[in-house]
């Protein structure tokens, strides 16, 4: 048995999906464990690009098992749009799973997103998508899942029974116009037809495969600053893409996770609302998000950029037991003269090494910066460590050594071949099984 979890160690955007997709041509199942489709994920194959969210990246691997588990939050029409534009394509879904105790995203969610949004003073920046609303019924025990769904006789019952609940607060709270039963129904009868054949107990598949010394990758979305728990709360999302959700939100049991992969960027990015210490907003910043494209792939919002912080990926660390990092977009620092990290922050003359939970103090903290001289070269044909110029390598120990793990991967552009492997996990995992 092997089994990696891969999750971000910022605020998402990390470019989880490329390592999934990397990581994925060794597995043998590759399962998503969270979220919903306002996480998008960007894979580049021979140069095209294809945004998927909420299928795993493993879908464009003919032979590997793709599951959508227990913990993920699913949009219907989404999930068809996104099979049919894979179709398109010439890339298969029929390796795709759909686990049976998912939850369904309904209109009437994406539209109290919205609502709920309006009339808040501080705004979180959601999506609309209808997630956190989704959840709430979910820990409501109000909620529609997958298995009730494809059947026609309990989906007309738990429809008929959120909406008695929906409408009145649409109509009496909001004073908006009710949801009409026939209209949801008849809609989404069509879109469970269309899923059904890849509805099955996930669980059931997962440790099966498991049990059969099979390896499986579970693909987290979001990261580990936006857990609804341990993130910036409540500029967060409202599930935990956290490492240990890995177990929840796919039905296996903890003892089952053999690795942790941590996904960072070489610097930082935020979309929407929220902290972010080591933001910047000069020309530096722009020349960053330019030069990587840092605009979001659900809502195309232009990302806040900031210099990499150690504080938040120690964090990760910890609430997420990460063992390796892989660390993306190291060309994009290219041209930079010294590139600052941070490696603590001040409050009030005292240096702190903790993410603090209180937003007020840590809008009085100031980053501590360590500043790492930059490098001019073109290094996106490397491949090898011992290929960069020296600062880019003082770059990656030195980021290694702040957060006390070690790199598995580094990245010098978005394509699979600009990921290189400093340790193969899957190899590393093997050999301990041989020795235990």
């Amino acid at each position: 048995m092997s089994s990696i979890v891969i999750v971000g160690s910022q605020w998402g955007d990390e470019g989880k999906g490329k390592i999934t997709d990397f990581l994925s041509q060794d597995a043998d199942m590759i399962v998503r464990y969270s979220g919903g489709d306002n996480a998008g994920h960007t894979i580049v194959i021979n140069h095209h690009k294809f945004h998927c969210r909420l299928i795993p990246s493993g879908i464009f691997y003919a032979d590997k098992l793709s599951i959508i588990g227990n913990g993920v939050v699913i949009n219907p029409e989404t999930l068809v749009d996104e099979m049919n534009y894979l179709t398109l394509h010439g890339i298969s879904v029929k390796n795709l799973r759909i686990s049976e105790r998912a939850h369904v995203i309904m209109p009437y969610h994406q539209l109290f997103d919205e609502l709920q949004e309006k009339q808040k003073t501080n705004k979180i920046g959601t999506t609309h998508k209808g997630i956190g609303p989704a959840y709430m019924d979910k820990l409501e025990r109000i909620g529609i899942r997958i298995a009730d769904l494809i059947d026609p006789i309990t989906f007309s019952h738990k429809l008929k029974q959120a909406l008695s609940i929906k409408n009145a607060l649409l109509e009496k709270f909001y004073e908006h116009a009710p949801f009409d039963f026939d209209d949801i129904y008849t809609k989404y009868c069509a879109l469970a037809e269309k899923i059904r054949p890849y509805v099955c107990d996930t669980s059931y598949l997962i440790n099966q495969y498991l049990d059969e010394n099979k390896k499986v990758l579970f693909e987290g979305a979001q990261g580990a600053m936006l857990d609804i728990d341990h993130g910036t709360y409540p500029f967060v999302t409202s599930s935990n893409p956290t490492a240990a959700n890995a177990a929840t939100g796919s039905g296996i049991g903890p003892n089952r996770i053999d690795a942790v992969v941590g996904v960072c960027k070489a610097y930082t990015s935020r979309v929407g609302d929220g902290p972010f210490p080591t933001e910047i907003f000069d020309e530096r910043a722009e020349h960053i998000r330019e030069v990587a494209h840092e605009y979001g792939v659900v809502t195309k919002r232009p990302r806040r950029i900031g210099w990499l912080d150690t504080v938040v990926l120690q964090h990760a660390v910890r609430t997420s037991g990460i063992t390796h990092l892989s660390l993306n977009c190291l060309d994009v620092l290219s041209g930079l003269e010294r590139i600052p990290v941070c490696v603590g922050y001040r409050y009030q003359g005292n240096l702190i090494s903790n993410y603090p939970a209180n937003l007020d103090f840590l809008t009085k903290c100031e980053p501590v910066y360590e500043y790492l001289p930059g490098w001019n070269e073109d290094i996106t044909q490397c491949h090898t460590i011992d290929e960069l110029p020296h600062n880019a390598q003082y770059y990656l120990t030195r980021v290694a050594e702040l957060v006390g793990v070690k790199l598995c991967t580094f990245a010098v552009g978005p394509d699979r071949e600009s990921t290189n492997v400093m340790t193969n996990v899957w190899k590393q995992l093997a050999k301990t099984t041989l020795l235990a």
